[in-house]
């Protein structure tokens, strides 16, 4: 009896997938631990095996296509000694196969039909006559100023000159006359949303409207962080072209400094389970990173265990690998806590959505230069605002605020995370 091969559930919010490739065609042998096809999930392009031994007796949705539900049966495996001709009479048990791929907006159409409603040309052009298509105020203010209507490109209905095109006529010659005014034949573009992105949108709705939001937020006078991090890169040593071995972020330092605030109040580091909370033994951190498709969080495993060095090459290396979607399952699902930093594009504070189902996520603004007062006397200080989006139903605001607290102390005094 033929082997249904159905379509996997490569990650616990996977709910359809693009089936990009087969590995196999058919007719072909097939071997257990070989591979199968390439499937393209919310996150990461994985690859699938076979768990039998046998011939790809037949391939029911072909490579390419696009959101195939999970469980649907997208090939058929021929056992060994077991003739092709038995795929003729066989019913197929699992979920019907060959999903319709998402249908592409109607760009070209749209393309096409706008295109040709604006090549109409104006009236005014069609005629041969020498009435000129003007409204009665257009006249008016042509006839006050001077101004030769005959000699206006209308844009008005069917070419009619318009008031705007009078003014626009009798200003300054350093002025861009309306007839040179040029409008996108094409007014919209529609373009597809990748399996990546429309997860994300699920899951980022799905959060702000199930989870209870609140936020917090603090400047961090970060003077100390920068000099500490300044003496860091200055030890560095350098190679024959004079490239230092290693070069730390703010980011980096951060990373370290909530884990050891997390060691000190693990209560933040725990998720909302549907009836009870569950709190985590292991200080895994999930990091933000942006890719071409969307957003990933790889992790951080055991941050609060490892050296600012060690934590700073883990980041540079699952962010390269993010990108090349080469990451594990195991490297981006998970985690007990969340940071997303967009200081680098110069944004000074903001509130992030908490990813669920982790109860918090604290958000990194840029360094900035801010008057601050110290012992009574104004000064110019390194200023970074942290901001934490709290799940309510895992943690109060006070406990919250004790967390915020503590994180503060540390990034105001990077000495501490090291006692």
């Amino acid at each position: 009896m033929p082997i249904e091969i159905l379509m996997p559930a490569l990650s616990p919010t996977m709910k359809e997938g693009n089936l990009a490739k087969w590995a196999k065609k058919e007719g072909e042998e097939i071997k257990s631990g070989q591979m199968l096809a390439e499937i393209e999930t919310d996150k990461a392009m994985m690859e699938v095996e076979s768990i039998e031994n046998g011939t790809l007796g037949k391939i029911l949705v072909a490579g390419g296509t696009s959101n195939v539900k999970v469980n649907t049966v997208i090939g058929l495996i021929l056992e060994k000694g077991e003739d092709k001709s038995v795929l003729d009479t066989y019913q197929i048990k699992g979920m019907q196969h060959g999903q319709e791929t998402q249908k592409q907006p109607p760009v070209e159409k749209e393309i096409k039909s706008t295109t040709a409603s604006n090549q109409k040309q104006p009236l005014a052009q069609e005629a041969k006559s020498d009435r000129i298509y003007a409204s009665p105020l257009a006249k008016n203010i042509a006839a006050n100023n001077g101004v030769d209507i005959s000699k206006i490109q209308g844009t008005g209905p069917h070419g009619r000159v318009v008031k705007r095109d009078v003014e626009c006529a009798n200003v300054q010659s350093f002025q861009t006359p309306c007839s040179q005014i040029g409008r996108n034949q094409v007014e919209y573009t529609d373009e597809k949303v990748s399996t990546m992105r429309n997860v994300i949108a699920q899951r980022l709705q799905e959060s702000k409207q199930n989870v209870p939001h609140f936020y917090l937020s603090c400047d961090c006078v970060v003077d100390n962080l920068l000099l500490s991090r300044e003496m860091i890169n200055s030890t560095a040593p350098k190679d024959k072209d004079g490239k230092p071995a290693y070069k730390i972020s703010v980011n980096d330092l951060v990373v370290k400094l909530t884990a050891m605030a997390i060691r000190n109040k693990n209560f933040v580091n725990a998720s909302w389970m549907d009836g009870f909370v569950r709190q985590y033994n292991n200080i895994d951190i999930s990091i933000a990173v942006s890719i071409p498709d969307g957003l990933i969080t790889p992790i951080v495993k055991n941050a609060d265990q490892k050296g600012v060095l060690a934590i700073s090459a883990d980041i540079k290396d699952l962010a390269s690998r993010a990108r090349k979607n080469q990451l594990k399952l195991e490297e981006f699902q998970g985690g007990g806590f969340s940071i997303s930093n967009l200081g680098m594009y110069g944004i000074e504070s903001f509130n992030a959505i908490v990813n669920p189902p982790q109860a918090c996520i604290l958000a990194v603004g840029a360094v900035i230069q801010k008057p601050v007062v110290k012992s009574g006397q104004i000064e110019v200080a390194n200023v970074m605002n942290i901001s934490i989006s709290v799940d309510h139903r895992v943690i109060d605001g006070a406990k919250a605020a004790e967390f915020l607290s503590e994180l503060k102390n540390l990034i105001e005094n990077p000495i501490l995370g090291i006692l």
